[in-house]
């Protein structure tokens, strides 16, 4: 045992530099695996703990439009058991807010705002956690509390005054606390509650349009039971539920969404990384095997078994893999932590230092990663039984191979590879990937991931950062302004269509409103029929052309006639329809029949969403409250923004189309920055530092023939030249199948992630330009790694090199 330990330090000590790169890699791996699966299970961990600790919702009743009776709704499910409810909270709807003394945003103008009576807390269902500010059971006068989702984004805190208005008047109120609020905590937020004291509720609202709204959470002590309360319910009101309802998996998809993208990028490109750790470190093993072929043959002469012999690599390798794991597992528990916090930040408390990841994680997977490599170490080490003491000490190899390295050349080289049909240093470039072919292959591999890396990323980046110009097939519409009525009692739509229709700079001017549908459960024949639960959707209904607009679909059409419906996919799949089917609907409380026209899809609300025509409701409907306008000119945009805003301040909010797509996305660039460019710096150091260990390795095997070839007049420029020109060729064939991977096969594998959110066809902008400058990276990281490997050619004398 002493001489095993003895000839592991001699090869630890041997190849300080080279072991140091491996155990390099080993880290890198661990780091980005560990990471990747600690981003997946801590995010949702995360949710459910809090989810838990706040006793959140399962299901949101939005009771809003006078369907059903808000008391008898409440006391229905008061009553029963097994099922917990939070109070019926007051409210009144708002349209943006700003933040006193600074311009108006738009992003915070186009939130979705419900002004809150707030009860005395606690509640039952749905509590409120504190993350800043003075916690109360409920808000003072002129003081609110906010949502952190928003507070966050925004940079609000407390202290801030917020305005905001009901179309006639605007009012400020104080921000107090910070609060997180899970139904409408989300990130990506588009709604937020507003928490408000009752006296300044009564005040501010009073006169505002319509009449008192409400909604309640529902929470069940075992949610897979929810559906047997539903058919109950219905058949105990007589009709299906008409009004709004959000389900748990609406509430949590975006939570989920971003980290389990990044999860799903991470834990893909760990385990690639971790399988070329692997066949570096095999790589590696087999040419040392080869390399001490006639002293390992000595050392076995004089009495070291074979299973000692592969001891000695175990012994090396056990020791570079701990001194590896350990601080790739706490590195990953730093960087996990990062990633979420970036995400997740709705969710922090303040002064908060949640563990990220269970300990069970790190420690299972160091150890797999552990095991592995002492497996393929084991694998490539076996070779090492093979050896014959004789055959070693007489030929430095196998009798076999000695016999084959004996046979005299058959023939002479043609093709690329003859001298006088290719430039010298080429021809020794490729020369030497031809001999090296375990080698090239590792090499073409890590050209080829590192490719697939980092042009993902710049597509994944560059797409959302331009999500205007495939805003639609993310299911919004692609018109250049978007507006919005604040108060529709101040508002007269026919006197706004007259004066702007006419201004030469716009093309087009159409108007929106939402109706909410329901479809009864004797109706589903989907897949999720067993459920026998009322599905309900919010519905668009469009004063003019939704091809106009710039609404799309994946198949079919968007409605042209009153009877015609286009649905979301997640609706479609639901309810098992498809384009020509028809599809009964409850809508404002009355029972209609469409012909199902086409099927699209929208992250917005996750595909469970439909589009008709307004005619298709009551011949007066006018309830509309969001209008598309398209100008001729795009440069004009601002202006007739700024005209807008300016003459209708108190009854309509204006904003190009393009701020509001960069606020709702500007927190997805956010948190898919950080991962992806960590990943691409690893990537990129990694093939560098592979790039530079096999070079090495090859040049000291090849140390004799470049010994030759100084002494025969070429210089040692002219040869660490060839050495780089041959492996750059190497990597083009990689950075093609890369661009490959990086374009189509690794967003089409991330796209079944987001099936889940109603996208089926992941919109990508292919910037050419940019992918294949990304692209070009890899070919600097080659060149770097090569050059910096032959650098012992400069440093060593020709005769030196031939003697070795």
């Amino acid at each position: 045992m002493a001489a095993v330990f003895t000839l592991c330090l001699a090869n630890l000590r041997k190849k300080k530099i080279h072991n140091g790169l491996i155990g390099l890699l080993i880290l890198l791996s661990t780091l980005l695996l560990t990471t990747s699966i600690n981003v997946i299970s801590s995010t949702t961990n995360l949710f459910t703990e809090m989810h838990t600790r706040t006793q959140g919702s399962h299901e949101m009743l939005l009771l809003r439009d006078e369907l059903h009776n808000p008391q008898q709704i409440a006391q229905w499910w008061t009553e029963q058991q097994g099922v917990e409810t939070s109070p019926l909270l007051p409210y009144r709807m708002l349209a943006g807010m700003s933040v006193q003394g600074e311009d108006r945003a738009a992003e915070l103008s186009n939130l979705t705002l419900y002004m809150m009576d707030t009860l005395t807390r606690p509640y039952a269902v749905d509590e409120l956690l504190f993350a800043q500010g003075k916690e109360s059971v409920s808000p003072e006068r002129e003081e609110i509390w906010i949502p952190t989702s928003i507070a966050y984004l925004y940079e609000i805190t407390v202290g801030d005054r917020l305005e905001f208005t009901d179309g006639e008047r605007p009012f400020t109120l104080e921000v107090s606390a910070l609060v997180i609020d899970m139904p409408f905590g989300a990130p990506f937020a588009i709604e937020a509650r507003i928490w408000m004291n009752h006296e300044d509720y009564v005040q501010q609202t009073q006169g505002m349009q319509g009449t008192e709204q409400y909604m309640m959470g529902l929470r069940y002590d075992d949610y897979d039971q929810s559906s047997g309360y539903w058919e109950r319910f219905e058949q105990e009101l007589g009709t299906p539920y008409l009004e709004t309802k959000i389900s748990y998996e609406q509430m949590s998809s975006f939570y989920l969404i971003m980290n389990k993208a990044i999860g799903f990028i991470m834990i893909f490109l760990g385990v690639v990384m971790t399988m070329v750790a692997l066949f570096t470190i095999g790589y590696t093993i087999s040419d040392d095997v080869l390399s001490n072929y006639r002293t390992i043959g000595v050392i076995k002469a004089l009495g070291l078994s074979s299973g000692k012999m592969v001891g000695i690599y175990l012994m090396q390798y056990a020791f570079i893999s701990v001194m590896s794991i350990i601080p790739g597992l706490l590195a990953s528990q730093w960087v996990s932590r990062v990633i979420i916090e970036s995400s997740l930040s709705s969710l922090k408390l303040a002064d908060s230092q949640e563990k990220i990841g269970a300990y069970l994680i790190p420690v299972v997977a160091g150890s797999f990663v552990c095991v592995l490599i002492m497996l393929f170490v084991f694998l490539y080490a076996s070779k090492a039984r093979h050896i014959q003491p004789m055959q070693a000490i007489r030929y430095g190899m196998s009798e076999i191979d000695y016999s084959k390295k004996m046979k005299p050349f058959m023939g002479k080289e043609t093709g690329l590879f003859s001298f006088g049909k290719a430039p010298l240093l080429v021809v020794l470039g490729l020369k030497n990937i031809r001999k090296n072919k375990k080698a090239s292959m590792l090499m073409t591999l890590l050209a080829t991931i590192m490719t697939a890396v980092l042009v993902l990323g710049f597509v994944l980046l560059y797409s959302i950062s331009n999500i205007k110009q495939t805003s639609a097939s993310w299911g919004y519409d692609s018109s250049d302004i978007s507006l919005r009525v604040v108060n529709s009692s101040t508002f007269s739509l026919e006197s706004f269509n007259q004066m702007w229709s006419s201004d030469p700079r716009i093309k087009n001017i159409t108007w929106q409103g939402y109706v909410n549908g329901v479809v009864s459960s004797e109706k589903h024949g989907g897949s999720h029929d067993e459920d026998r639960k009322s599905m309900n959707f919010s519905i668009s209904a469009l004063g003019g052309n939704y091809d106009e607009v710039g609404y799309t679909t994946l198949k079919g059409r968007n409605p042209q006639v009153k009877n015609e419906i286009a649905i979301g996919i997640r609706v479609a799949e639901e309810l098992g329809k498809d384009v020509g089917d028809v599809i009964e609907v409850y809508i404002e409380g009355t029972k209609q029949s469409f012909l199902v026209s086409g099927i699209f899809q929208s992250i917005a609300n996750q595909s469970v969403s439909a589009r008709i025509m307004a005619d298709a409701l009551h011949d007066q409907f006018g309830d509309y409250i969001v209008a598309f306008v398209n100008i001729n000119q795009e440069q004009d945009a601002d202006e007739i923004v700024s005209e807008i805003n300016g003459r209708y301040e108190n009854s309509l909010l204006a904003a190009t189309m393009q701020s509001l797509l960069d606020a709702t996305f500007k927190q997805a660039v956010a948190s898919l920055l950080l991962p992806m460019s960590m990943m691409g710096l690893l990537f990129t150091g990694v093939t560098i530092i592979i790039i530079y260990s096999i070079s090495r390795m090859t040049i000291r095997k090849e140390s004799k023939t470049y010994g030759i070839y100084k002494s025969i007049g070429l210089s040692s420029q002219d040869l660490r030249l060839s050495i780089s020109i041959g492996l750059i060729v190497l990597s083009a064939v990689g950075v093609i199948i890369g661009i490959l991977l990086g374009v189509y096969l690794l967003p089409s594998l991330l796209g079944t992630i987001l099936s889940d959110y109603g996208i089926a066809e992941l919109p990508l902008i292919l910037h050419w330009g940019g992918i294949l400058s990304f692209a070009a990276v890899t070919f600097i990281a080659v060149g770097i790694g090569s050059w910096a490997s032959s650098r012992v050619i400069a440093a060593t004398s020709p005769r030196i090199l031939v003697i070795d």
